[in-house]
């Protein structure tokens, strides 16, 4: 997931690897579930005697496909080729169905990390991380990050370990 295996140099190990909270999917699988309802009561009350009813039941199923792909299906591969790799050397973000983006942020770089949680962030355990670096982009804001007081420890005792120059956890 993000980071495959032999991507890693040596002696660096992976700590953790996560995909965004599933907070995200709330919205698509509503939309999942609207679209299904709504199109079958469309192909359920079109009139069977009516002599174009073949083409109107057509039309609602192929424009149900067509949201269902625009408002599900994509978030959702979206959501899925989002993964955050975190590793005793840095911190990997990759994302992109058809186009894949990673940034690395090496953990020497690593200049603060915080976090921000509202309310209902807090009760589903989750939150922004912003790590700000020393290289070109400054400073990275990171929605939706699961386990966020988890992952924000993790990476401040990397950054620490890195700084000590205590990458490999010895």
């Amino acid at each position: 997931m993000g980071l495959p295996d032999h991507h890693l140099t040596e002696g660096e190990l992976r700590v953790s690897s996560f995909h965004p909270h599933w907070k995200r999917l709330a919205g698509p699988f509503l939309a999942l579930l609207l679209i299904v309802a709504a199109s079958g009561a469309g192909i359920y009350f079109v009139p069977g005697e009516w002599e174009y009813s073949l083409y109107a039941r057509l039309a609602i199923a192929v424009v149900a496909v067509i949201l269902l792909t625009i408002w599900s299906f994509v978030p959702y591969l979206k959501w899925k080729n989002t993964a955050y790799v975190l590793t005793t050397h840095r911190f990997t973000i990759s994302s992109g169905v058809l186009n894949k983006s990673t940034d690395e942020i090496p953990m020497t770089k690593v200049n603060t990390v915080s976090s921000d949680q509202t309310v209902l962030e807090r009760i589903l355990g989750c939150g922004t991380l912003t790590v700000e670096s020393a290289g070109e982009r400054g400073q990275i804001a990171l929605r939706d990050i699961p386990k966020i007081q988890e992952v924000r420890a993790q990476l401040f005792r990397l950054v620490e370990d890195a700084s000590d120059g205590d990458i490999d956890g010895r």
